[in-house]
């Protein structure tokens, strides 16, 4: 007996690799869009004035907020990765995960309090159901050549990041500088695409990701595999051929490796506190304590360079929609057609973005400002001056709405329609057209490690595929030794910084030299983490396991924003170096722990590398 159904996980390849691995490379790239896009704003969005949008919160009160709901975000794949493994199935979970985070973004885009927390709520849910249970479909693309899946999974991270990239970029962007409900608006977009494509293309994994058959025996189970032999399920067929069968049935041997996973999943916790400042204390770093002006040479260097790196890593992987369309089209159009849809949108609002950028001109406007006597309390008015940065074009001698966004002498030009509704705005005068003059957007620092990701993953992957591999233990030391290193860099940039200052002008390149460390050791931990996940877990645990994995996740990103927010309290006490240094310590201490522990970890997997 033969089967009629055609097999798409074995014919249809794309860069050597199952099709169906850039399938799931972009559904995750959108919904990573989705999920660091509303991330880059979401602190900015809340600790802002309340004339542009914000909620005017504290430093302290945001960075809870924000690790309360990123803990949340970890704590729920968990139960999502069981729902999936006894009820639903992988597939179905990714849909309906989908399906709750784009009604979770559309509500944040409302702007109000009840729908903020309603939509914080849904992506919460939402994300439960999709992540634990898209990195268990990518495992199951390659039963038949586990070699590859190292190389896969660095290829799936890319895809990550990519929409990471491209989110905190373009929603960052839109939220900063038209308007938070923008920025929301646009990350809940393109998750409905995402969903979009998943569901019209995940005939492309044959049976992988299907409800389970619980009322099977193994030994019919088996028999379904030979008679249904194009067919692979990951969560239910044994492969009879695998010579590690029995070692999967000893119960030592799985205790051993599922201790491994613990293990490793303990010394996660110690790099992910510190490496989720970059959205809490390190965007009020960048906000607030970095120097983002840039003008003449410098501000037209910044343009061109920063209207790069948006365009070739958004060409690159246009190359590869193209290739995964070519292979796909014919069988999967309306997937393929999607896709190709939503790029054609991003290249429309990188254009806008670039053309907006390059027209920006800075502006000196004089103003009345009211000034009160700390001592007496008498309100003065003095004649002063700002500069405000816009791509409109403005005569000298016009008069302009303007308004300090954050309370510290940062003015923008705003509408008519803002000025009327925000008290807090006043007017100017035009006195002069300066140099070419801009400001970087504190959400785009975020921007660096996506970057860095892209360009150094096929780099790390072709490294772990060489004989200069060093084992799991080994990565993660490695790893967590260079993420202190990043924190290092920002503690000496900081340390002219007097203690309680509410800003200063500390050099960019801190900043950036610290996202490029953290992104090297991202690229040996998180990867190679969830690979190992996959290899060490029983078939029927992968979904369970992955959750477990996540669970680390969000016990670091509570500590990480619970952490970040006594940045105010100890910066006034004790210095911003000694802040930073504190995220130092504990990375490096953590990681030459694991690397001790490595001839015990191995033997512990009893042969899996």
């Amino acid at each position: 007996m033969s089967s009629t159904k055609t097999n798409y996980t074995e014919q249809l390849r794309v860069m050597g690799h199952p099709a169906g691995l850039f399938v799931l490379f972009f559904t995750e790239m959108w919904e990573r869009f989705s999920y660091y896009g509303m991330r880059a704003i979401l602190v900015l969005f809340l600790v802002s004035a309340a004339g542009i949008g914000g909620w005017e919160w504290s430093n302290a009160e945001a960075l809870s907020l924000y690790g309360l709901y990123t803990g949340l975000v970890y704590v729920t794949p968990i139960f999502g990765g069981m729902i999936a493994d006894k009820l639903l199935g992988y597939r179905k979970a990714i849909m309906l995960g989908a399906f709750l985070m784009t009604l979770g973004h559309a509500a944040l885009a409302l702007e109000t309090k009840w729908a903020f927390y309603l939509g914080l709520a849904l992506l919460i849910l939402g994300n439960g159901l999709f992540k634990p249970n898209i990195s268990s479909v990518v495992g199951g693309l390659y039963k038949k050549d586990p070699e590859k899946r190292d190389g896969g999974y660095s290829i799936f991270y890319m895809g990550i990041n990519a929409g990471a990239f491209l989110g905190m970029m373009l929603c960052g962007f839109l939220g900063e500088i038209v308007g938070w409900s923008y920025g929301f608006g646009l990350a809940g977009v393109f998750m409905l695409v995402g969903m979009i494509m998943f569901y019209f293309g995940q005939g492309i994994f044959d049976q992988i990701g299907l409800k389970p058959k619980a009322e099977l025996t193994e030994r019919e189970k088996v028999l379904d595999s030979i008679v249904n032999e194009n067919s692979e399920d990951i969560l239910d067929t044994p492969e009879v051929t695998s010579t590690s069968d029995d070692e999967e049935k000893d119960p030592k041997i799985i205790r051993d490796r599922l201790m491994v996973i613990g293990i490793l999943a303990f010394f996660t916790i110690f790099f992910w506190v510190a490496f989720e400042q970059a959205g809490g204390s390190m965007t009020i770093f960048a906000s607030s304590f970095t120097d983002r002006i840039l003008s003449g040479s410098s501000a037209t260097t910044f343009t061109i360079v920063n209207t790069l790196i948006t365009i070739i890593p958004l060409a690159i992987i246009t190359y590869v929609l193209i290739m995964l369309a070519r292979a796909t089209v014919k069988k999967f159009a309306v997937m393929a057609l999607s896709l190709s849809f939503s790029f054609l949108i991003i290249w429309g609002i990188v254009g806008w973005k670039v053309n907006k950028e390059l027209n920006t001109v800075a502006y000196e406007v004089s103003y009345v400002a009211e000034i009160e006597d700390e001592k007496t309390g008498v309100v003065s008015q003095v004649d002063t001056t700002t500069v405000v940065r816009t791509d409109n074009k403005i005569e000298v001698g016009s008069t302009i709405n303007i308004l300090d966004v954050d309370n510290k002498g940062n003015f923008r030009n705003i509408s008519d329609e803002i000025a009327e509704r925000t008290p807090q705005s006043t007017t100017g005068e035009v006195k002069e057209v300066l140099d070419k003059e801009l400001e970087v957007p504190a959400s785009w620092f975020g921007v660096l490690n996506s970057l860095f990701i892209i360009l150094l993953a096929p780099v790390f992957s072709k490294i772990w595929s060489s004989k200069y591999n060093p084992t799991g233990p080994v990565k993660f030391g490695i790893g967590l030794i260079l993420l202190g290193a990043g924190f290092a860099i920002l503690a000496f940039g900081s340390m002219t910084i007097p203690n309680g200052a509410e800003t200063a002008q500390v050099s960019m390149i801190f900043l950036i030299l610290a996202y490029l460390l953290h992104t090297m050791g991202e690229l040996t931990v998180s990867p190679v983490g969830l690979s190992y996940v996959s290899k060490l877990s029983p078939a029927k645990l992968v979904g369970f396991m992955f959750g477990i994995w996540f669970l680390a996740s969000a016990i670091a990103n509570y500590i990480a924003g619970m952490s970040g927010s006594y940045i105010d309290k100890i910066s006034e006490e004790y210095g911003l170096t000694v802040f930073f240094l504190i995220f130092t310590a504990i990375p490096v201490a953590a990681g030459l722990a694991v690397m001790a522990m490595n001839k015990f970890l191995l033997k512990k997997m009893h042969g899996i590398r």
